[in-house]
């Protein structure tokens, strides 16, 4: 049954797939590179029943072998053939599959802390073996095909700052600061008040530590506490890459937080994943072995939540390919690093973070996956009623230091 559900959807791309009975079975139209694999005896059930679970535990247990290709080649295949033949979901499974999810995403407190150790607590010599140098674990920003990791994040980085529109003595709420990197270069640069909120302990003695290093300690403060129980208020208020740890059923509390936190005059910048599509589920792999508790949403869902809240959208901007770039650039920094990282955790670990960074690269080629930037505020005219104001900043920001400060 699963060679003949194979058979009608693989028809693009040229794969082979021995089973345990070591019988071939060829797929596709024969175009691109030849991916051969060999399944394990109980995979090919497991795989039928659940493939969306299945595919990544049979990578990780060693129960998909390969012949000749790699995980990357094979989930192009798939990724394609996903694209050619989506059909979607009727209205009701929709409504059915999204509120089975919702269970899954009622982060209170501690829910929320687990989650987050969950990943961001793993060794952080893990991370700094394939993000670029000032740690950046999100989209990247490329001005040009050829860009480095450290330029694309340095220009992210320039390009939220510009949306911003941060002064000298802003007082900035970082939410999800991670390592401390965004924070420190809004301190650092434009000279802002920044307090960034973390809920990982390992990400918050880096964080910390760095500031220390910089001297930027009475500009730069960070602290281990969630965002639903900080005090305001702040001029300006971001948050990249935290949204999708919320939870749907949490989107209208975090803007109104948000809200509650501005000035009246405040502008905030959300940073988040986004899917093109509507309201759905987040991958099951992705859910039990990466990020429990996530949930990536829908335009809409934001857009509902940002509404209720009673916050102006101002600005929004969608990232398309970027992050299937930044996720190329990890990916390969990984596999580089793979024997000295197989020495930190084990061969199971890594074959799980090659699944995940090879998987996620393909969600934002061929699935519908994206990065959404909304910039809100609480009044209509508390920015430039046009955006020339976000392209002077970033161009400031790429002229010589010298420069800038004469141009000061």
């Amino acid at each position: 049954m699963l060679y003949s559900i194979l058979n009608r959807f693989l028809t693009v791309g040229r794969l082979v797939v021995r089973g345990p009975d070591g019988v071939a079975h060829r797929y596709g139209d024969g175009a691109g590179p030849e991916v051969v694999i060999r399944l394990g005896r109980g995979w090919p059930l497991r795989l039928l029943l659940n493939p969306d679970l299945a595919l990544g535990e049979a990578y990780m247990e060693g129960g998909l072998i390969f012949e000749q290709g790699d995980i990357v080649q094979l989930l192009h295949i798939v990724g394609k053939n996903v694209l050619l033949h989506r059909r979607g979901h009727g209205p009701l499974m929709r409504v059915l599959a999204h509120a089975f999810s919702l269970l899954s995403q009622i982060n209170d407190r501690q829910t929320a802390r687990r989650n987050v150790a969950h990943h961001y607590d793993l060794s952080n010599d893990l991370y700094r073996r394939f993000l670029d140098e000032d740690m950046q674990y999100s989209c990247g920003y490329f001005l040009r095909p050829d860009a480095t990791l450290e330029e694309a994040q340095k220009a992210k980085k320039s390009h939220i700052a510009a949306k911003l529109r941060i002064e000298p003595g802003h007082r900035v709420l970082d939410i999800g600061c991670g390592w401390g990197g965004l924070g420190l270069e809004l301190a650092r640069t434009y000279g802002a008040q920044v307090h960034g909120v973390t809920l990982s302990k390992e990400q918050l003695a880096v964080a910390r530590a760095r500031a220390k290093a910089e001297g930027l300690e009475d500009r730069a403060l960070f602290s281990l506490t969630d965002y639903r129980d900080v005090s305001g208020p702040f001029d300006r208020i971001v948050s990249v890459g935290m949204l999708e740890h919320v939870g749907a059923p949490n989107f209208q509390a975090y803007f109104e937080t948000v809200r509650g936190l501005l000035t009246e005059d405040g502008v905030a910048l959300i940073h988040t994943i986004g899917r093109r599509t509507p309201p759905g589920i987040t991958q099951p792999w992705i859910a039990k072995y990466i990020f429990p508790g996530g949930y990536i949403p829908s335009l809409s869902e934001v857009a509902q939540a940002v509404e209720v809240s009673d916050l102006w959208i101002s600005d929004v901007e969608i990232l398309r390919l970027h992050y299937a770039e930044t996720l190329r650039h990890w990916r390969q920094r990984f596999m580089a690093q793979r024997a000295e990282i197989a020495e930190i955790y084990d061969e199971r670990f890594c074959r799980m973070w090659e699944f995940y960074l090879a998987i996620s690269e393909i969600g934002f080629r061929y699935t519908g996956m994206m990065v959404l930037q909304l910039q809100l505020t609480k009044n209509v005219d508390a920015l430039p009623i046009t955006r020339d104001y976000m392209m002077d900043g970033e161009r400031a920001q790429s002229q010589p230091v010298s420069r800038r400060r004469s141009a000061a």
